[in-house]
C-alpha cells in the first residue's frame, strides 16, 4: 500500500485529468513529450494493450518503466476456480426459468457467486443469507430455489422489492410443478430500506431475521434511522452470511462493518462497485466513518483520492484490450468532441460551463449513442463519394477553411479531405445535441469550425493520453480493495479475510470478491 500510494501521488496530475479540459488546459503537456511523440505514432492495437502492462522495445525506457511498475502493483485479476477457495463447491448452471431477464454477464456472476455463498454458508454454519443491495432479486432467488437457503433481500427501491416478489412467485410455481415429493419452497423476504450507515444495516438485518426466519414471509419495510441498540445479540436471530453483488458505494463498506460488529454474522462475500460514490474522509472530522479510508494503514498514508480518481478505479483494462478498432476510434473521437465542446461552452456560454461542469452522464450517454448511430449509418454506405463531401463543404463552411483544417495545408488526398469533413460533421452534430440538452442557443458553423481547427492538430494525443491514464485505474481499485481487506485483517486473529477473483474480468470488470469468515475460539481453521 505504501508503494501504491507513492506511485499514485507521483502521477497525481494524470490521475486528476478530466476529458472535458483536455484542450482547454493542454493536458498532453502533463506527460513527458518523448512519451507522447512515441505513442502518437503507435498502432491503436498497441495502445489498447498498454493499460494491461504490455510494452514495446522501442519505447523510451522511462515509459516502459511506468507501464511495468504500474502493472506490478496491481492485484492479479484473472478468474480463479471457486474450488480453489472452497474444495467442495459446486457451481450449478442456472436454468432458463431462473435466468429469465439476465444477460450473459449477470448469469455468469450469479452462478459463481451463489455457489460460493452457499459453500461458505455451509462451512461456517450460517443459516440465513442477507442479500444486500439485492436489486431485482437474481442472487436471492438463485440461493432460495437452487440452493434452498432462506434469504432476506434488502434494497433501497420499493419497485425492486415488488419485482423480486412477483418474479419469485413465478419461479416458485415452476419449481413446485417439478417437485415429485412435497417440498417446502420459500421465496426471499424483501426489505426496502435506505441504508444510511452500518448501524442501519445491522438493525434492519437482525430485525428481519430474528423471528420465524424459516417461514415463507414477504414484507416491505421503510427505515432511515440509526438503531445501534439492535446490534446487541438476540437469541431469536439466526446465524447469518452477508452477500452483496456490486453493492454501490458505501453499501459494500457498511457490509464490512456489520460483519465485524454483529456476532450473528458469521461470514461475508462482497463484490464492490461504484467507487466514485464512496464517501471519503478529509482527515478533518475524526468522528465520521467514511467509505474510504477504512484501515489504519490507509489512514496513516493520508492519501486523498477524490471523486475523479475513484471514478478511474472503475476502468476495465480487460475490456479496453478486447475492443474492436472501430469502437476504439469512435471512443477517441467522442473524447475529442467532448473536449472541443467544452471550448465552445467556455467561449460562447461561460455561465453554463461554470454552473454545469459535468454536463450530465445521461446527456453524455445520449450523445455517444447518437454519434454511434451516425457513424454506423455512414459505415453502412460503402463509401461517401467526393460529391457528398463537396456538398457538406458548401453547406457548412467555405472550401478554403476546410482545406486549412487538413493538417494546415491547402491541398491533400481526397480521403484525408473526406475524413476531416466527416469528423467536423460529427463534432457539429455532437455540439448541437449538447447545446440542445443544456438549453443553450445556437452557434454559427464558422465559429464551430474555428474551434475545431484550433484543437484538431492535438486530437491525436487523446488516445495515448487516455491509455496512460487508464493504466492507473487498476492501481486505484487495488488500493481501495486492500484498504477494505486490511480493515478486516486488523480486527482480530479470529477473522479470516481474503480477496478472490470470482468472475471473468472481461465479462464482469468488478470481479474481486472480499470473502471473510469468523473462526471459532477453539479452532484455527475455517
Amino acid at each position: 500500500m505504501e508503494a501504491l500510494a507513492a506511485f499514485l501521488v507521483r502521477h497525481r496530475p494524470l490521475l486528476e485529468a478530466h476529458v472535458v479540459n483536455f484542450f482547454k488546459e493542454r493536458m498532453w503537456e502533463l506527460v513527458d513529450a518523448e512519451w507522447m511523440e512515441c505513442l502518437r505514432r503507435e498502432p491503436v492495437e498497441s495502445l489498447l494493450k498498454l493499460p494491461s502492462g504490455c510494452v514495446q522495445e522501442h519505447w523510451p525506457a522511462t515509459l516502459r518503466e511506468f507501464v511495468l511498475t504500474a502493472r506490478s502493483l496491481v492485484i492479479p485479476r484473472e478468474q480463479k476456480a471457486p474450488q480453489s477457495l472452497v474444495p467442495d463447491v459446486h457451481v450449478a448452471s442456472i436454468g432458463t426459468v431462473l435466468a429469465q431477464g439476465m444477460n450473459s454477464k449477470k448469469k455468469h456472476e450469479i452462478e459463481n457467486l451463489a455457489a460460493v455463498v452457499h459453500a461458505i454458508a455451509k462451512s461456517c454454519g450460517a443459516k440465513t443469507v442477507v442479500d444486500v443491495g439485492s436489486g431485482q432479486g437474481y442472487l436471492a432467488q438463485a440461493l432460495s430455489f437452487e440452493y434452498k437457503l432462506p434469504v432476506v433481500a434488502i434494497d433501497a427501491s420499493s419497485h425492486h422489492a415488488s419485482v423480486t416478489i412477483a418474479r419469485a412467485e413465478r419461479i416458485k410455481k415452476h419449481y413446485a410443478a417439478k417437485c415429485v415429493e412435497k417440498q417446502l419452497l420459500t421465496v426471499p423476504r424483501t426489505v426496502t430500506c435506505h441504508v444510511l450507515s452500518s448501524d442501519t444495516l445491522a438493525a434492519v438485518t437482525l430485525d428481519a431475521c430474528k423471528d420465524d426466519h424459516l417461514e415463507h414471509v414477504r414484507e416491505t419495510k421503510a427505515c432511515t434511522s440509526k438503531s445501534p441498540q439492535i446490534l446487541e445479540s438476540t437469541q431469536s436471530s439466526p446465524s447469518l452470511i452477508l452477500a452483496g453483488l456490486h453493492a454501490c458505494g458505501d453499501l459494500s463498506v457498511n457490509m464490512l462493518r456489520v460483519f465485524v460488529a454483529c456476532e450473528q454474522v458469521k461470514a461475508l462475500v462482497s463484490v464492490g462497485c461504484c467507487y466514485n460514490l464512496l464517501s471519503e474522509d478529509s482527515y478533518e472530522d475524526t468522528n465520521t466513518c467514511p467509505g474510504f479510508p477504512m484501515s489504519k494503514a490507509a489512514k496513516l498514508s493520508k492519501l486523498v483520492l477524490g471523486k475523479s480518481i475513484r471514478d478511474l478505479a472503475c476502468q476495465s483494462v480487460e475490456r479496453w484490450r478486447s475492443l474492436t478498432l472501430d469502437i476504439v476510434l469512435q471512443n477517441f473521437d467522442v473524447h475529442a468532441f467532448r473536449a472541443a465542446f467544452q471550448m465552445v461552452l467556455e467561449k460562447y456560454f461561460p455561465e453554463v460551463s461554470r454552473l454545469s461542469p459535468s454536463i450530465g452522464r445521461q446527456g453524455k450517454a445520449l450523445r455517444r449513442q447518437r454519434l454511434r448511430k451516425v457513424v454506423e449509418s455512414q459505415m453502412a454506405m460503402e463509401k461517401i463519394d467526393n460529391l457528398s463531401c463537396s456538398n457538406l463543404k458548401e453547406q457548412n463552411m467555405n472550401t478554403d477553411d476546410v482545406d486549412s483544417v487538413v493538417h494546415g495545408v491547402d491541398t491533400g488526398p481526397d480521403d484525408i479531405h473526406h475524413d476531416e469533413c466527416r469528423k467536423f460533421a460529427l463534432f457539429k452534430d455532437f455540439t448541437l445535441s449538447g447545446l440542445g440538452r443544456l438549453g443553450c442557443g445556437s452557434v454559427e458553423d464558422m465559429s464551430l469550425l474555428e474551434i475545431w481547427k484550433g484543437v484538431q492538430p492535438f486530437s491525436e494525443y487523446i488516445g495515448p493520453f487516455w491509455c496512460l491514464r487508464a493504466a492507473l485505474g487498476p492501481l486505484v481499485e487495488t488500493y481501495i480493495l486492500l484498504d477494505r481487506l486490511l480493515f478486516l485483517q486488523e480486527q482480530n486473529s479470529l477473522v479470516e479475510a481474503l480477496l478472490f477473483p470470482l468472475f471473468d474480468p472481461t465479462m464482469s470488470p468488478r470481479n474481486m470478491a472480499i470473502i471473510a469468515w469468523k473462526l471459532s475460539v477453539n479452532s484455527s481453521e475455517a
